[in-house]
């Protein structure tokens, strides 16, 4: 588990930078302010939650049975995929349903947090 949560960290790292760039370079004059906000505001959140992704696995790679610290990393996984993915629809197309998907994510990240402060706590 903790070589999958590695790959996804440097997956979701490296999409995040790419992304960043796009937005900067690609979408500038072409999406509104607020929608390049809200596209940037997504790449950012993707690569705070990478970091943690990378902590996790590095955790896990120690403790491989923490069950809390699995948990933690795929809520975390599912968060960045619905949150930043929602973001990045959002923005892209102006479809405002998306707006509505993206607190779900946002849910799967407080829960990743949560999980990861409770195998702190349980860890010896």
């Amino acid at each position: 588990m903790a070589r999958l949560y590695w790959i996804i960290a440097a997956t979701f790292g490296g999409l995040a930078v790419a992304a960043g760039a796009f937005g900067t370079h690609s979408l500038r004059g072409q999406l509104s302010e607020r929608a390049l906000e809200i596209f940037e505001t997504a790449a950012r959140y993707q690569m705070y939650h990478a970091l943690a992704l990378l902590a996790i696995a590095l955790l896990l790679h120690q403790h491989p049975d923490a069950n809390l610290l699995k948990a933690s990393g795929a809520a975390i996984t599912m968060g960045v995929l619905i949150f930043s993915g929602s973001l990045y629809a959002l923005s892209l197309t102006g479809i405002g349903l998306w707006g509505a998907v993206a607190p779900v994510g946002g849910l799967g990240l407080l829960l990743g947090w949560a999980l990861l402060a409770i195998a702190g706590f349980q860890s010896q």
